[in-house]
């Protein structure tokens, strides 16, 4: 699995890594989702969520190159769009939501800074806990 968020810009991500959960007690992968998703196949399963730890971490990475003007806020929308819609096939409902925002405050014309810090904080999570089923 790739490096997750160890240099950045824009974002602390040493920081947000350390912050409480957005929803206290909540799962970041809803287990029994993606079982659904996958028929209950454990091992698609594991494959889904290396697949999809993967393109989290590079959508990240890309969306972060925004504030260095690397990349257009569109493609930043673009790019939160995607990320939405791959975290609700596995079950990431706060990435889901996170990124969501992201690409709503895009479209508005919003500070994104928060936005990025809520998403990269909901990764964070949902990196972890793929991290403990690929360990198990």
């Amino acid at each position: 699995m790739a490096e997750f968020a160890s240099r950045r810009t824009g974002v602390d991500i040493d920081h947000v890594s350390d912050a409480p959960p957005l929803v206290p007690g909540a799962p970041a992968i809803d287990h029994a989702h993606l079982a659904r998703m996958t028929h209950g196949e454990r091992d698609l399963e594991r494959e889904v969520l290396h697949l999809y730890a993967t393109q989290a971490d590079l959508l990240l990475n890309r969306m972060l190159a925004e504030p260095k003007g690397r990349l257009s806020v569109a493609a930043v929308a673009a790019l939160a769009h995607t990320l939405s819609g791959s975290s609700r096939g596995i079950g990431a409902w706060e990435v889901a939501a996170a990124a969501a925002a992201l690409e709503a405050d895009v479209a508005q014309g919003r500070e994104i800074a928060s936005s990025m810090a809520r998403l990269a904080q909901a990764i964070r999570a949902v990196q972890d806990a793929i991290a403990e089923v690929l360990r198990a």
